[in-house]
């Protein structure tokens, strides 16, 4: 019921209410204070935890951000450098067409080099400045001049070119420059072929061919022994070219220096001369086969290697297709015919690309494993600290949808600045305009960050489910599974075929294989630790003991204020972490020990041992040369040999087969193809090299290849200088050190009486050896050597294998496959070392329990150590076991199906060969590395840790 007023009879001796405390004025309409904002709350109670997850954030979202883009930058450098290796010839367009019927002027060159400019620019790109063109004769006339040189009795050949904007490139320094102003009697539009009716043709020379040729200023070059039965030039100019070398003499014949050239055994001199453009109309006449000509270089610095199929694509059509048809149009040019080598080029490149993606792929594709199961770890440390508080908003009325929505925006307020941070940064310092990629990985990696922690919360919050025993083992089977099929599918097809991209089972096997051996540790780990304890437990020690049983049991709570749930083993993810970064790791760097072990094979192969010596033509090495190089440092086996491409063996399947025939002294030689690796022989099977008579058979040493056209029986061996031997079967080698000739098969025969057979004598034209021999000493050795009137550079060869193989590794595709397999191996260590140390974080308190237990009961310091070590060591020696394990495994099963020859850089036989240094370096130096770090975090944080839990007291 309601109270009535008072009235103004009440009683009057009722005080009034004390006057209420005066305060600060209030404006009218203003709320109350408010709650204090849930995030900005959160992160100032745990700064620390904060700052870290955005450190994670950054780091992962950087290398996200960064592997995309070093791939690219990687590929395009490699594209442009083994373009560029061949020279602007080989990356050049040539256009080319028959001169106009009615002469023409430079007009018409201009035009239609204007006209084929227009249709470049889209994929690729020509600098307008870059293009030579002009007009040329396709062949050349003899001068007949008597005073001219003629070294085999045979004239020098010349042909004429105009070339627009030659003077730039040259220096006049006798007499003038053919200028563009007609000759006097002779009108601009002069018919095609009249060269021989009117004056001669003015030329321009090289000062150099001018002075090989004999041709001096003034010289009028005839062509015909006839007076006026020719075309004539006559000289007019010397010049001297600035730069041999510049881009614009390339396919422009002998306009810098007079060639040689070779007609069987005859030589005759080439040279060519330049022409003003007033004597152009008169081209035809000089070879009745005068064409116009446009080289257009394409800029190999603009291209790209993810857009290489659309570059083929338009310089095919350019060549071939509608482009060329549309030139032939506009230009009114019907046979306008454009020629390249850039299809071969392209087709190369990408045969290279693809056969070393694989190694270019499996770093980042197991970094991204590691990475994805520390973000996981992350989430579920941050999840088990918060368990308690989460738990209690959830009583106190909060919903479990609100809940994980606060902490997505705790997420997003540190990992987006941080993913935002580090993509930013890699794109400002790895600049390549391929940018989609890199922003997707990017994303992806900052939301997993971002919704790691939330989906465990929801996970811990969700109402307890009945207990599903089958549910590991279907995914372990299912696991299984993939990788048995995976395995299967590249060994029963091999690698994906060139141009089909990088193949995904040959990627996913080996992360499939160490995913498999990560499911078997985590069941077998504690079956074996668990046994290890109850030998530790028979033992005086308690530390062993506790160590082990610990590792057995696994980590027991889930945060600080916990209590135990039970044991559930150790924990799978970080055993993944280590299994994914040692296999990968082992995989890839038996992959790279393949690679060197077949550049090595193949330097020996080329070489024939590991240094050689060889005189060019038909020389010989003096024996004080072969005496002196037997004695450098490093050589452990000397070797002279003479060998003989030109040799035949009579009687075989074929009737008559080349062979390479090598005459070396049987016990070296014997000694060298053993350190090659390439079969042994007893020596003394050969003899002593017959007795020197025709009709004795020699023992000679036949190569495989050789002896199954030839079979068992005497045969007749006729060198190359002449001679005959009868020669027979005295064993048979599968290879031989000296490098074969062109039909492949070998004999050997031994130095002996029976040399003497051989028409001209035998003397050591070949030196080689086995040892670390220095390439530079034996050069210098050779430039001693005193034999004949040529530079020593010039007849001797001096190769070592380590100059082989260095020269096979500097290709930049190789270099950059194996550039960036080592960065992810180390991010994938560094991940991986961060999961342990996150498994540690994550049972902290509860190890400092009980360490301050054991504390109070006499535990010293170093044994708390140990007792950390012997919990977490057993896990990490487990994983870089098991990781070597998987990756001699994917070794194994996946290495038949890869072909190394693109990045081998020559001929090599297809597969992976498993190397134990290879495997165990990754694995035991990971080990290492993360015993080192816990450790570490064992003997720094343990005591404070201790120290803090006796001084607050169990309350647990």
């Amino acid at each position: 019921m309601s109270t009535p007023p008072p009235s103004a009879t009440e009683d009057a001796s009722v005080p009034p209410p004390p006057p209420a405390r005066p305060g600060p004025p209030q404006a009218a309409g203003r709320p109350g204070p408010r709650p204090a904002p849930w995030v900005r709350t959160r992160l100032r109670a745990a700064r620390l935890g904060s700052v870290l997850a955005a450190v994670l954030a950054f780091v992962a979202v950087l290398l996200a951000a960064a592997l995309p883009r070093a791939q690219d930058r990687g590929a395009d450098q490699a594209l442009r450098a083994f373009l560029q290796r061949g020279g602007p010839g080989y990356t050049s367009l040539l256009t080319t067409s028959p001169r106009p019927q009615q002469a023409q002027g430079t007009d018409a060159l201009d035009a239609t080099r204007t006209t084929l400019l227009a249709h470049t620019g889209d994929s690729f790109h020509v600098d307008p400045g870059t293009v030579v063109y002009g007009t040329w004769t396709v062949k050349g006339r003899g001068l007949l001049n008597p005073e001219l040189s003629a070294p085999s009795g045979l004239p020098p050949v010349m042909r004429l070119l105009y070339v627009r904007n030659a003077r730039a490139h040259v220096r006049l320094v006798e007499g003038q420059w053919p200028n563009d102003a007609p000759a006097a009697g002779t009108a601009p539009g002069t018919a095609r072929g009249a060269a021989d009716d009117g004056p001669p043709l003015r030329i321009a020379l090289s000062q150099r061919t001018a002075r090989t040729i004999g041709a001096r200023l003034g010289s009028v070059l005839t062509t015909s022994s006839v007076p006026g039965g020719g075309p004539r030039a006559e000289v007019v100019g010397l010049y001297t070219v600035a730069d041999e070398s510049e881009d614009f003499w390339v396919d422009l014949g002998c306009l810098a220096f007079a060639c040689e050239y070779h007609q069987g055994e005859n030589s005759f001199w080439g040279a060519d001369a330049l022409v003003g453009a007033a004597d152009l109309p008169r081209l035809d006449g000089w070879s009745f086969t005068a064409e116009d000509f446009w080289r257009l270089p394409v800029d190999t610095g603009r291209l790209r290697a993810d857009r290489l199929g659309a570059t083929e694509q338009d310089i095919a059509s350019y060549i071939t297709g509608p482009v060329s048809a549309e030139l032939v149009t506009q230009t009114g040019r019907e046979m306008l015919r454009t020629n390249s080598r850039l299809p071969e080029l392209f087709a190369q490149a990408r045969a290279r690309s693809q056969a070393a993606a694989p190694l270019a792929a499996i770093g980042p594709a197991g970094v991204a494993g590691v990475a994805l199961v520390v973000l996981c770890l992350a989430g579920a440390l941050a999840a088990d600290r918060r368990e308690s508080e989460l738990r209690l908003l959830l009583a106190r009325g909060g919903s479990r949808t609100g809940i994980v929505g606060r902490l997505l925006a705790e997420g997003a307020v540190t990992v987006l600045p941080a993913a935002a941070a580090a993509t930013a940064l890699a794109v400002l310092t790895l600049p390549t305009p391929r940018l989609a990629a890199s922003l997707l990985c990017a994303a992806a990696v900052a939301l997993l960050a971002l919704l790691a922690f939330p989906v465990r919360a929801a996970f811990l919050l969700s109402p307890p489910r009945p207990a599903a025993r089958w549910r590991r083992p279907v995914a372990e089977l299912l696991v299984l599974a993939a990788a048995g099929a995976a395995v299967w599918e590249v060994r029963r097809r091999g690698v994906a075929p060139a141009g089909s991209g990088t193949d995904p089972l040959l990627i996913a096997a080996p992360l499939l294989l160490a995913l498999c051996g990560g499911l078997l540790l985590a069941r077998v780990l504690p079956l074996v630790t668990g046994g290890l304890a109850r030998m530790a437990g028979r033992s005086r020690g308690l530390v062993g003991f506790l160590g082990l049983v610990r590792a057995a049991r696994g980590p027991g709570g889930r945060g600080a204020g916990t209590p135990v749930r039970g044991r559930t083993g150790p924990s799978v993810l970080p055993l993944i972490a280590l299994l994914l970064a040692v296999t990968t790791g082992g995989f890839g760097a038996a992959v790279l020990a393949s690679v060197d072990a077949g550049r090595l094979a193949a330097a020996h192969r080329t070489i024939g041992g590991d240094a050689g010596v060889s005189a060019v033509g038909a020389g010989s090495l003096p024996d004080a040369l072969v005496k002196s190089a037997a004695r450098l440092p490093g050589v452990r086996t000397s070797v002279p040999v003479w060998t003989d491409d030109d040799s035949f063996v009579q009687g075989t399947a074929e009737g008559r087969t080349r062979v390479t025939l090598v005459v070396a002294e049987p016990a070296a030689y014997a000694e060298l193809s053993r350190g090659l690796g390439c079969g042994t022989f007893d020596p003394a099977l050969l003899g002593v090299g017959g007795t020197g008579s025709a009709d004795a058979p020699v023992p000679v040493l036949f190569s495989s290849g050789l002896a199954r056209k030839a079979g068992p029986g005497t045969y007749a061996l006729r060198p190359g200088p002449g001679g005959e031997l009868h020669v027979r079967t005295a064993a048979v080698t599968g290879c031989t050190p000296a490098p074969s000739g062109p039909g492949g098969e070998t004999v050997v025969l031994p130095a002996g009486p029976a040399t003497a057979l051989i028409r001209g004598g035998v003397q050591p034209n070949r030196w080689l050896a086995l040892g670390p021999v220095d390439g530079e000493r034996l050069r210098a050795l050779t430039r001693t050597a005193r034999s004949g009137a040529k530079p020593a550079d010039e007849r001797y060869v001096v190769r070592t294998s380590a100059e082989y193989v260095a020269e096979l590794g500097a290709d930049p595709l190789q270099g950059s496959a194996e550039r960036l397999f080592w960065s992810c191996v180390a991010a994938a260590a560094g991940f991986a070392l961060l999961a342990v140390l996150l498994t540690l974080l994550r049972t902290v308190p509860e190890r400092a329990a009980l360490l301050a237990r054991l504390r109070t009961m006499g535990l010293r310091r170093r044994q708390g150590v140990a007792l950390i070590l012997a919990e977490a060591l057993p896990q990490t020696l487990a994983a870089a076991l098991g990781g070597a394990l998987a990756a001699a495994a994917a070794v194994a099963l996946l290495g038949p199906a890869m072909d190394l020859s693109t990045l081998v850089g020559a001929s090599a036989p297809t597969g992976v060969r498993l190397s134990a240094a290879a495997v165990l370096t990754p694995a035991l130096g990971l080990a290492a590395l993360v015993a080192a770090a816990v450790l570490l975090e064992a003997a720094t944080s343990g005591r404070r840790q201790i120290t803090t839990e006796l001084r607050a007291g169990d309350q647990r």
